[in-house]
């Protein structure tokens, strides 16, 4: 969450493109999005080269050489950030505009990409040099101001605070899922350098960047020393669909930002008909929306046959189970109403993962995970699709902190069962013997099936009452009375005192 200084940076700037005639809020967050990858295609490919320089690998800058740019032919070093932020505003503007912006929308080779798709109807609409200055210098300041607060994600909170000031934002049920929630997901699934990952509701990418992140950390040498595996990974690895044109914008920037070169970001609606992916990922990371507008008409058939419902969030479900190869897994954010509604399309889907494919875990968040946007109770569901059951016991958690306060302002705190989980669910063996009193324990299937699918931590959490002996009543009245006099003789000599202090 963007607090302080930042904050106030941010809003100067914001007041910068207002005074300066750009006040529709989607444009300027376009603006700012297009300047800030600008920003970070520099940064990025110096990290890039000292990354390959350390590996022992061979990297070629994209800024190297002669660049095709607005039908020239020019330096490639006079298109990074770091070299034309400092010139003079006149020329500063004419580099931008003239050079780096079409070198930006041409960047993918590949006229298919992602990138390309959405880029292709970009527009920089910054109007005059001077306030291309005020913006560049203000962004500098931001930048810096990020670089000192590296224990959280900076750049995710300034993407969400600029899409605060979207009026419409939050139509379709969708809210920035938080930076540490993502990543204990994305922990707890363990991306392998073979799968094949899809975010049916990828708004900025966090899932798939993080999943991206996950991989380079954990597998950088069998990934970018294999020539297969790295192509798999640039080209082949990562999918996210959304509705938000702006969103898959920022999205496959973001990814293209974090070292991902050709991304499947694509518009489309994954409920309709226009949705043909079945059985082609092997790991789906996601948090559909839960409240979204939704057009009956067009939902695909066969997520209707699976639950007959106008819930996003039981259709989607349905749409995992579909995308999914056998084998594949999936961990979504679910609201608690799915874990325990009572309707038939309900208990349609509930019993459709337990029964048809292999339920693993579920794991109850505490409501303020979402705070100050969203009061929602969430659960994560973990389970992967076999289409033949499979499930025989289920791992249940109840988070009750994730380090943060659960009110508006989370703040830091001590409080953390994050690193428990993760421990525990790579760890389920050693979680047999564990109590129902406890925060995690294990259920059997049959007793899920006589609960009637029912998925919440309540129905199973045991609570135990520790017996508190008080002492008799006619011990408990002497104590009062014994009280009571020591508070008379206290009264009784404030009086006094006040009485000789009046003779004074």
């Amino acid at each position: 969450m963007v607090t302080g200084e930042l904050k106030n940076k941010i809003d100067s700037l914001w007041e910068v493109f207002w005074t300066g005639g750009l006040t529709n809020p989607l444009d300027v967050i376009e603006q700012m999005t297009y300047l800030m990858f600008i920003h970070d295609l520099d940064d990025s490919d110096n990290l890039r080269a000292r990354e390959a320089a350390m590996l022992g690998l061979p990297y070629e800058s994209i800024f190297f050489g002669k660049k095709e740019a607005g039908g020239r032919t020019i330096d490639g070093n006079q298109l990074k950030w770091s070299v034309f932020h400092d010139l003079p505003a006149g020329k500063m503007y004419s580099i931008v505009q003239e050079w780096v912006f079409p070198f930006i929308k041409n960047l993918h080779g590949d006229k298919n990409s992602a990138y390309a798709k959405y880029m292709d109807d970009a527009i920089f609409k910054i109007p005059t040099p001077l306030m291309l200055d005020k913006i560049v210098t203000a962004m500098d300041d931001i930048y810096e101001k990020m670089a000192q607060v590296k224990e959280a994600d900076v750049r995710g909170d300034v993407y969400e605070y600029l899409l605060t000031k979207i009026a419409t934002a939050g139509v379709n049920g969708q809210f920035r899922t938080p930076r540490h929630i993502i990543r204990m997901i994305v922990d707890l699934m363990a991306p392998q350098p073979e799968d094949i990952i899809c975010d049916p509701a990828c708004g900025t990418s966090g899932f798939l960047v993080t999943a991206s992140e996950y991989l380079k950390d954990t597998y950088k040498k069998e990934i970018f020393f294999s020539s297969h595996k790295k192509d798999h990974y640039m080209n082949h690895m990562f999918h996210g669909f959304d509705m938000d044109r702006t969103m898959l914008r920022i999205g496959a920037m973001n990814m293209m930002s974090h070292g991902v070169e050709n991304p499947f970001i694509e518009y489309r609606d994954s409920l309709s008909d226009q949705n043909e992916d079945r059985e082609k990922y092997s790991l789906i990371l996601t948090n559909p929306p839960f409240k979204g507008s939704l057009d009956y008409d067009i939902v695909s058939a066969d997520l209707l046959k699976v639950c007959k419902t106008k819930k996003t969030e039981l259709l989607f479900l349905a749409l995992f189970l579909r995308m999914l190869k056998t084998g594949g897994r999936c961990a979504c954010i679910v609201p608690d109403g799915v874990l325990f509604g009572s309707s038939t399309a309900h208990k349609a889907i509930r019993k459709e993962i337990v029964e048809n494919n292999r339920l693993e875990a579920v794991i109850s968040m505490p409501s303020g995970v979402f705070k100050p946007y969203a009061g929602v109770s969430t659960a994560v569901l973990i389970f992967t699709k076999t289409g033949h059951g499979g499930t025989e016991r289920v791992w249940f958690y109840d988070m009750k902190a994730d380090g943060l306060s659960l009110d508006d302002k989370r703040a830091p705190v001590t409080d953390n069962d994050i690193p428990d989980i993760i421990a525990r669910f790579h760890d389920l063996d050693g979680e047999s013997e564990r109590k129902r009193t406890e925060k995690s324990f294990f259920v059997l299937k049959q007793e899920i099936v006589d609960n009637g699918y029912d998925l919440s931590i309540n129905k199973y959490k045991e609570t135990e009452y520790v017996p508190v002996k008080y002492p008799p009543t006619g011990e408990i009245l002497a104590e009062i009375r014994e009280l009571e006099r020591e508070i008379e003789t206290g009264l009784d000599e404030l009086e006094r005192m006040l009485g000789e202090e009046a003779w004074e």
